[in-house]
């Protein structure tokens, strides 16, 4: 008998896409299997598209978030576990599309005491139907790489043995919204998972305007202050869990907030302040001396010829000529 893999989505206003996406499940080659969709409290017509599903195929099921749970795809993703009773959990999203043998070739690679089973994605335009790139997912140093971007998991990346994950005191954070799949990924990889890698794309990951990456991509200072947050909050945790090679993950951390720190500057935004700390903690956290004196330097250039091009400005100053 094949091992039952549930599968998660948490959904929001997807009337329009989750219909692809359950229909990708629906034509998996791999047959054993539930699909728990949790509504996260939409108010378009996503739930008569996912019942129509539910009356097609008894392995779908439709649940509304509880009254109880904070807002958010993290509460739907904690519920769905709590619902579901497969000894495999795949989670995923509710616009993303499977290949047809995803789960089959997912499923092949779990041996005795394996964690997880990680593939990679396909970035894919469906308006412009081109595959924009492919995830990397090879790593020698998998927590550092992640922490830094260098691979990219995603939340549909990897396929959970359910032993592992029911073992955490906590699953996503509800708290947050942003970077919800990456923060739950770290937490993960800190207990030194078991892992095999697929080098295959499996998975088609639909890139559209509204995507958090798309704003970081437009450097939207909001998103990136809450990336900065998180990576604060998980340099705490490194520390804590004793992770080799700590300066490196500082490093990364003050060249992060060194990059957006010029940009909130020329902008003029309130937030380069909080970058400035950043990069001072940090600094002064690991010697950093070099880097401390250069940012510092960098402020203090912007405000000094900032208030003298000021000057000019205001003032009219004509130039007489010589004859």
């Amino acid at each position: 008998m094949k091992t039952l893999i549930s599968i998660i989505i948490p959904t929001f206003n997807r009337a329009h896409l989750i219909g692809d996406t359950l229909n990708s499940i629906l034509n998996q080659t791999y047959t054993s299997w539930e699909c728990i969709i949790v509504d996260d409290g939409s108010i378009d017509n996503t739930q008569d598209v996912v019942n129509e599903f539910v009356k097609k195929d008894n392995r779908f099921q439709y649940h509304k978030r509880p009254a109880y749970k904070s807002k958010g795809p993290n509460s739907c993703r904690n519920y769905g576990f709590e619902k579901s009773v497969g000894s495999l959990i795949q989670f995923f999203d509710s616009d993303d599309l499977m290949k047809l043998n995803c789960l089959e070739v997912k499923s092949s690679y779990f041996l005795e005491n394996i964690d997880l089973v990680i593939c990679k994605l396909s970035l894919y335009d469906f308006e412009k139907n081109i595959e924009i790139k492919q995830s990397n997912i090879i790593s020698k140093d998998l927590i550092y790489d992640y922490f830094a971007g260098k691979v990219a998991l995603y939340i549909c990346g990897p396929l959970w043995n359910r032993s592992f994950l029911e073992t955490k005191r906590f699953l996503f954070n509800e708290s947050i919204v942003n970077c919800d799949d990456w923060d739950f990924n770290m937490n993960m990889l800190y207990f030194n998972p078991k892992y095999i890698i697929v080098n295959e794309a499996l998975i088609f990951y639909r890139r559209h305007h509204s995507s958090l990456s798309k704003e970081i991509e437009e450097q939207h200072l909001s998103e990136i202050r809450n990336v900065s947050n998180l990576l604060d909050q998980h340099l705490t945790l490194i520390k804590k869990n004793k992770i080799s090679k700590l300066r490196k993950f500082y490093k990364y951390a003050i060249d992060y907030n060194k990059y957006y720190l010029k940009e909130a500057i020329v902008k003029k935004d309130k937030i380069q302040y909080l970058f400035l700390f950043r990069i001072s903690k940090y600094c002064l956290a690991y010697n950093f001396w070099n880097i401390f004196f250069r940012i510092w330097m960098l402020k203090v250039f912007y405000l000094f010829f900032g208030k003298i091009f000021k000057i000019f400005k205001n003032n009219n100053f004509t130039v007489i000529r010589r004859s």
